[in-house]
């Protein structure tokens, strides 16, 4: 009999081993035989089990959102408006220049110094104006004389020749003389006149009322005619330059009313009070001038603004937040909740409000729905909404 050895050295015998008894051997085979079919069912059932799917639980599809993501569509009024943004300039604005050259003897303010018009700015040396101006009054006296003279003497030749002791031709020469005289005197009289000029031209004064914006001469330097001495502007009335698309410009009209923040000091009203009418090459805009008023002098030339213009206005229209707007491709969506469920509502878009941020719906939407009002990334239509109380 077969027989295996046990952990102690003994001989167990085996239950399935064969034995030399006929009965006994018939027996154990098949007992051999149900072990083998038993062993083989056990593993075939477990390679069957292995290769057989498990059963898993479908994943939670939800998204979370806050009362602030959410907003609820209404209808408003929107105004058709054009952004516009520049820098402010003084309109009235000057740059005070040497008329005549010569030594800078003073200046007589500085930057920020409120001035008068005719008040005295800049003083230039007047030694040598104040002597061409002697030397052409002289000239002009003597050519004032000599006019005289020969006045006088066409005068008393004149009775001479009605009594014809002198010559018509003589006395013609006399009338020539008297005209040359007067010539003489007329353009001893301008360089008179050009002379002064140029001495009253030494002390250099304001044109307008306003401020010193720079002072770019000191005293002792040597100058010549067009260099710049000071810079004095008026702020009480500001102006704004900006482009505007040529699409556009057809609907602004002068007269319109301006909302400008001005960077720092801000927010102001302006008026359009000019449309160039010529186009700006490269760019293909067209410059208008939006007029600020600034009586109180808070504004100053050189601030940044940004406004827009009022181009027309849709009363109750289905309308959103910008930022609620989906693009993709040519898709043009929004999220809407729709029983607690995420759903992409396809829109088309209308006219857009730059100063409230809000664009129309032309359709897709009704009043009354309630969209995600902001982009928060990835999202899936068909989630289910969880809401956030904070």
């Amino acid at each position: 009999m077969l027989a295996q050895r046990g952990r102690n050295g003994y001989q167990v015998p085996f239950p399935c081993a064969a034995t030399s008894h006929p009965d006994m051997k018939r027996k154990t085979l098949l007992i051999t035989a149900a072990c083998l079919a038993l062993s083989a069912t056990v593993a075939i059932h477990k390679v069957g089990s292995a290769r057989q799917p498990r059963a898993v639980a479908p994943a939670a599809n939800f998204v979370e959102l806050l009362q602030t993501d959410l907003v609820t569509v209404t209808r408003q009024d929107l105004q058709v408006s054009l952004p516009l943004s520049g820098s402010l300039r003084a309109l009235n604005q000057t740059s005070l220049k040497a008329k005549v050259s010569g030594e800078v003897k003073a200046v007589l303010v500085r930057e920020g110094e409120a001035v008068r018009v005719g008040q005295v700015i800049a003083r230039i040396d007047p030694t040598e104006y104040e002597a061409r101006v002697a030397q052409a009054r002289g000239q002009m006296l003597a050519m004032q004389a000599q006019f005289q003279n020969s006045r006088q003497t066409l005068e008393r030749n004149r009775e001479l020749v009605g009594k014809g002791f002198i010559s018509k031709t003589a006395f013609d020469k006399f009338q020539s003389d008297l005209d040359i005289a007067r010539a003489n005197l007329d353009a001893a009289q301008g360089g008179l006149g050009v002379a002064q000029k140029a001495l009253a031209d030494t002390v250099v004064s304001s044109p307008l009322n306003g401020m010193i914006a720079a002072r770019a001469a000191q005293p002792g330097e040597k100058v010549s005619p067009d260099t710049r001495l000071v810079d004095v502007v008026d702020l009480r009335v500001l102006e704004l330059e900006a482009p505007v698309p040529m699409a556009d410009v057809a609907r602004a009209s002068v007269g319109q009313a301006v909302e400008l923040d001005v960077e720092g000091a801000g927010r102001f009203t302006g008026k359009l009070v000019r449309i160039n009418p010529a186009v700006m090459q490269g760019t293909r805009s067209i410059m208008v001038y939006i007029r600020v008023e600034n009586a109180n002098q808070l504004l100053r030339g050189g601030m940044f603004a940004r406004g827009t213009l009022a181009l027309g206005q849709r009363a109750g229209v289905v309308a959103v937040p910008a930022s609620a707007v989906r693009t993709e491709g040519e898709r043009v969506f929004v999220y809407a909740i729709d029983r607690a469920t995420l759903a992409e509502r396809p829109v088309q878009l209308g006219i857009r409000d730059e100063a409230s941020g809000l664009v129309e719906i032309v359709s897709g939407l009704d009043a009354g729905a309630e969209i995600v009002r902001i982009d928060l990334g990835a999202l899936h239509s068909g989630s289910q909404v969880r809401r956030i109380k904070v």
